[in-house]
Order: structure tokens, then sequence, then C-alpha cells
């Protein structure tokens, strides 16, 4: 049973830069697809940035070229630098996982069967 983790959020002012890290047990990046999404309150969760098992990336027009995503030095953790950080990039951050899509997209938050709790990202102007 893979079981995720996530840290590194916290509250930075607008410009600043976080690194959120997802890590896990049961299994590894090589057999996952691994994606980070963010949901504010009220709001559905969306994504962020997606790494496939084979090693694609995948980022939302929101993240890309400000956030990167990427294997870790072990094989149980993905990581997530965020810089330019925008006040709008504020919300809870969840890291999650699954072995084989159904056929939706990166982005499809039903294509995974694996979340972490989430970690806070405040940003403030």
């Amino acid at each position: 049973q893979v079981q995720l983790v996530e840290s590194g959020g916290g509250s930075v002012q607008a410009g600043g830069s976080l690194t959120l890290s997802c890590s896990f047990s049961g299994d590894t990046y090589k057999t996952l697809w691994m994606g980070w999404f963010r949901q504010l309150p009220g709001k559905e969760r969306e994504g962020v940035a997606s790494l496939s098992a084979g090693g694609s990336f995948y980022y939302a027009d929101s993240a890309a070229g400000r956030f990167t995503i990427s294997r870790g030095n072990s094989k149980n953790t993905v990581n997530m630098r965020m810089d330019s950080l925008k006040p709008e990039d504020t919300a809870m951050y969840y890291c999650a996982a699954e072995r084989r899509f159904r056929g939706g997209t990166w982005y499809d938050t039903n294509e995974y069967n694996i979340w972490g709790q989430g970690t806070q990202v405040t940003v403030s102007s």
C-alpha cells in the first residue's frame, strides 16, 4: 500500500520560492504516475504538475515556467520547486499517485487513487 506524505509548505511573499516534497513508501517513482494538485476552499482540486513513470513532465498553464517537478535523490521522493510565487498560488497542495491511468488525463483527479494529506502554501502580496 503506497502512502504519501507532503512537506515543504509555508508562507512566503510574492516573488519568493518554495519546494514541496512528496515522500512515499510501498513503491518507487519508476512505477508510479505522480501528480501535484492544489485546492482553494470551496473550489475544485486542480492539477498543477505531473511526472509520469517514464519521466515525462506535464504542467498546468498557470505553473509552466515557474514550477518544476522532479524526482528526488531517492526513488521514493518527488519534488516540486515553485518560483516567482503569486498570491493566487495560495492553496492546499496535494501529492497524488497512480500506477495506471484509466483513460483520463494527468490533471484528472479521478485518475489518481492515492493521495497525501496536503501541505498549505500561502503567498502574501
